[in-house]
């Protein structure tokens, strides 16, 4: 082939989004067959909120143990940069 052909023959996104047909891709075609024979339930927008056990943390807690992490790396950032001379 020569490079002529290669211009004639450039395709660009427009031209594939007027295509007329768009062939589902492979999860859409996995699910459609896995839904034939054994259609899904019923599933509600938002489930329940699962209970947390006493084994949970309060958020507060979570949030003084970021803060501190926090600021345990600018103290020792800070302490790296340090030097005394």
């Amino acid at each position: 082939m020569s490079e002529r052909d290669d211009e004639e023959r450039e395709f660009d996104l427009k031209w594939a989004d007027g295509a007329e047909h768009r062939e589902p891709s492979a999860r859409a075609r996995m699910l459609a067959a896995r839904w034939k024979d054994n259609p899904p339930g019923p599933v509600p927008f938002r489930g329940e909120p699962e209970h947390r056990g006493p084994s949970g943390r309060s958020s507060w807690v979570s949030t003084a143990v970021v803060l501190g992490c926090v600021v345990a790396v600018i103290v020792l950032l800070g302490y790296a940069d340090f030097r005394p001379y």
